[in-house]
């Protein structure tokens, strides 16, 4: 910025000055509306489920992490129901770690087993060709 002399040129610079902060503050408030509206829960749901969704084989890594921990405790529950008895509980427990183990080593195995029993069960039977 040049030297200012006179008064008119003074006039003249606050004139700028103040319509450069009109300017930078009209460009903050609409960042900081910005900014408001990406922290809002549901943007930053959907933006993370955006991002989830662009993860490839999100559904295998979701069941290959849950189908383990959930066979052990179904198995402990089949074996143990209601039963009060110790040494049931305690089979149970030893039971639910060794499936949990078991099936969370061999996931990959057991879910390529699972989809071909669906496939075989969901598919279409094919329909004979009409008969002319």
């Amino acid at each position: 910025m040049k030297n200012i002399t006179t008064v008119a040129e003074l006039e003249s610079a606050i004139q700028i000055l103040e319509e450069e902060q009109v300017v930078k503050g009209q460009i903050l408030k609409k960042q900081a509306f910005t900014t408001y509206e990406s922290f809002k829960p549901a943007k930053i749901i959907t933006s993370t489920l955006k991002g989830l969704a662009l993860t490839p084989n999100l559904t295998d890594l979701i069941i290959s992490a849950v189908i383990g921990p959930t066979s052990g405790y179904l198995t402990k529950r089949i074996i143990t129901g209601a039963s009060r008895n110790v040494i049931r509980k305690l089979a149970g427990s030893v039971l639910e770690l060794g499936v949990t183990s078991f099936v969370s080593k061999n996931s990959d195995t057991i879910m390529m087993f699972g989809r071909n029993v669906l496939q075989r069960f969901l598919r279409k039977k094919e329909k004979d060709p009409p008969k002319k």
